[in-house]
Formats: structure tokens, sequence, C-alpha cells
């Protein structure tokens, strides 16, 4: 099975999940006000922010393998279900 995405299609997409990757950065701020972020945390956010203003992005199945074990799945699994 194969699908076949025009290239707005894709911008589009992969602006979403920058949005998407956005929101869930807030999310967790929100969630987690009082933890302090590790110095790995530190510098994973810097670089996402970085990416971001870059216009960088991640590949949809790399985001799922890379939060497979995470909160962070729930909450784009529960952001994903309000927008439907």
């Amino acid at each position: 099975m194969s699908v076949t995405f025009t290239e707005e299609q894709l911008r589009l997409v992969l602006g979403r999940l920058d949005l998407v990757r956005i929101e869930l950065f807030k999310l967790r701020a929100m969630l987690l006000p009082e933890e302090e972020l590790s110095e790995e945390e530190k510098k994973e956010l810097a670089e996402a922010k970085k990416e971001i203003a870059e216009g960088l992005s991640v590949r949809l199945e790399d985001f799922f393998k890379e939060t497979e074990n995470s909160r962070l799945k729930l909450l784009f699994q529960v952001i994903v279900s309000r927008r439907a």
C-alpha cells in the first residue's frame, strides 16, 4: 500500500507537527511547573527551540520512536484526539 502526498500537503503536515511539538512543550511546562530540568533536558529544549527557529522538522516515525515510552506520547495522543 502506498500513499502519495503533494509537496504542499507535506508542508502542511510538517507545519502541524511543529505546532504539536510546541504544544507538547507548553503542556509539559504547565503540568510540571515545579520540576527542575536536568542539564540534558535543558540542552534538548535549547536544541528543539533552535531547530524550530531554523525551520527544521522531525520525521513522524522518529517522533513516535523517540516518545514511545514517555509522557510526551500520552500528551500527543490527547492533543490529536481533541483536535479530531
